[in-house]
């Protein structure tokens, strides 16, 4: 069988690796709590299942759906943007619907981008950003999100020919993997920021419905500017606990939206007119079940920084996401740190460094298990005698 140039110089996944390891364990008989995926462990609301099932029954669902798909779909997210970010969106102009905000991703580049130009992206980040980089066959550069400056990127360590070459810069707040959230006035930086050195922007705002404490974060879209040189990408997966139903949309610069628009014309039609008629109740319709997961992985994060902390292992509470980022002790790795817990305690972390250079020392933490899951795991953390309450 032959397999394209291209095929083969895809990155290696990483988190295939530890997969396997997850997958060894279990089959070697121990009790394996995992807190390191990333696929939300509530279902989909109700009333979202119930317009699936009321739409598949529609034959006028079965056909084709428009390739930028339906109005009704495109009207709802302009709504929604103007909801909940006062944002006004041109449902006809500046909206892109897409089968998943991955795709998404690693379509922009192909759309957007040259062989050779480049691409700046966050280190650590999601490590398929560097997918769309292989098949678009371009070059990229990273921007260090470091503790000390809240996981925000420092633009001026960017070099001077990494700012004169960039075409085209991502951004993710609330962040995947670190959890931290972004201001209105970073982005006001990152656009003027684009502009000066004429770098278009994406942002990724996959955990955009989920923050802590009241507060909400924030739309890239809502600062001045936004359109005139990004988009923001917007996921139902996590707010809504749709991950496999695969839907999301693009918002923002029509240049951007158009490109997106045309590629996917080639690739795909469009998606499945029932699953739109879904996304536009999850939209639509009354948000509560948005508030009550809120608050669900905020008790679940209340527990898991206080049970860390008794422990003695000194953590920062995230402000959003469905993620903790948590310093690995010293003396340790982050793939020996996790590697330790997957064996001794049978508890599954990921580790930093499958996000990027900059994510070694840490690992990601996902709050998708149960509130007593979760303390039980840091129990067995404490009992590796790793930590202790005096600290370490």
């Amino acid at each position: 069988m032959l397999i394209s140039n291209r095929l083969q110089q895809m990155p290696p996944h990483f988190f295939s690796s530890l997969v396997k390891k997850v997958d060894a364990a279990r089959a070697a008989g121990k009790d394996i709590i995992n807190l390191g995926r990333g696929n939300p462990d509530q279902p989909t609301p109700p009333h979202i299942i119930k317009a699936l099932q009321e739409a598949a029954e529609k034959p006028e669902t079965h056909g084709y759906s428009p390739f930028n798909g339906t109005a009704e779909l495109r009207q709802a997210v302009a709504a929604f943007y103007k909801r909940e970010y006062d944002v006004d969106v041109d449902p006809d102009t500046e909206v892109a619907i897409i089968g998943g905000s991955k795709i998404g991703l690693v379509e922009l580049p192909l759309a957007m981008m040259n062989p050779g130009d480049l691409l700046l992206l966050p280190d650590p980040g999601y490590p398929d950003y560097l997918s769309g980089v292989s098949l678009a066959d371009i070059q990229y550069a990273t921007m260090p999100l470091l503790e000390t400056n809240q996981f925000l990127p420092d633009f001026s360590l960017l070099t001077k020919e990494q700012k004169e070459q960039a075409k085209l810069m991502y951004l993710n707040y609330p962040n995947n993997p670190t959890s931290a959230t972004a201001s209105r006035a970073f982005f006001e930086e990152a656009i003027q920021f684009g502009k000066d050195h004429n770098i278009f922007i994406l942002h990724d705002m996959a955990y955009g419905g989920i923050g802590f404490e009241g507060e909400k974060p924030v739309s890239f879209l809502q600062a001045e500017g936004a359109k005139d040189i990004g988009i923001e990408m917007y996921t139902l997966s996590k707010t809504y606990n749709m991950a496999g139903w695969r839907v999301a949309f693009a918002v923002g610069n029509q240049q951007m939206i158009d490109a997106l628009r045309r590629l996917q014309d080639y690739l795909f039609i469009s998606i499945f007119p029932a699953v739109q008629q879904a996304a536009i109740a999850a939209l639509s319709e009354n948000q509560q079940c948005v508030k009550e997961l809120t608050e669900l992985y905020e008790r679940r994060r209340d527990v898991l920084i206080s049970e860390c902390r008794r422990i003695g292992w000194d953590v920062t509470a995230p402000k959003a996401s469905f993620f903790a980022w948590l310093k690995v002790p010293p003396g340790y790795t982050s793939e020996a740190f996790a590697d330790i817990l997957l064996q001794q305690a049978g508890v599954v972390v990921t580790p930093g460094i499958g996000f990027g250079t900059h994510g070694e020392g840490y690992v990601r933490v996902g709050l998708l298990a149960s509130e007593e899951r979760i303390r039980e795991a840091v129990g067995r953390i404490a009992t590796l005698g790793i930590f202790s309450p005096s600290g370490v």
